[in-house]
């Protein structure tokens, strides 16, 4: 543990920053969500970052359970640039990662996304969604788990 000058006391916070390749590979995906009204869900799965030209294609995969429900199949892609920005798989812009961790956010009218990366537990790392409109309401955390890196 590092401490600043003068100090054995009090640990120094040195910030990261995260750069593409650092995503690269196979991680373990636990999220909840949370919706003021209604049930709870849990997904649980696998993200997968792999090298496509200038970034990485990224795939998750696994099983979205809820509340007196059977377990339903869930899957989503995104593409990563180097700067650190997300898009859908149909190209549209979603938001770019901030490096050293933070927040930023996505407006899909008429909603609202705020998210918040935490990389101080890396190299695994948490995701936070608060989400807001008209007919959304809900929080999201995921904690991302390296299992297989390059």
């Amino acid at each position: 543990m590092k401490t600043s000058p003068g100090s054995t006391m009090r640990p120094e916070v040195v910030s990261v920053r995260r750069v593409l390749r650092d995503f690269e590979g196979t991680w373990q995906i636990a999220r909840d969500i949370r919706p003021e009204v209604g049930p709870p869900a849990r997904f649980e799965g696998q993200g997968v970052w792999t090298p496509q030209a200038n970034g990485l294609a990224y795939l998750e995969r696994g099983f979205l359970t809820l509340e007196g429900v059977a377990p339903m199949q869930a899957e989503r892609r995104y593409y990563w640039q180097h700067d650190l920005s997300v898009f859908f798989e149909d190209g549209r812009f979603f938001h770019q990662v901030p490096a050293a961790g933070g927040q930023t956010e996505h407006w899909c009218d008429p909603d609202q996304y705020k998210v918040t990366y935490d990389f101080s537990d890396w190299p695994g790392f948490e995701v936070s969604w608060d989400v807001r409109g008209p007919r959304k309401a809900y929080r999201m955390n995921s904690r991302f788990t390296p299992l297989a890196r390059p």
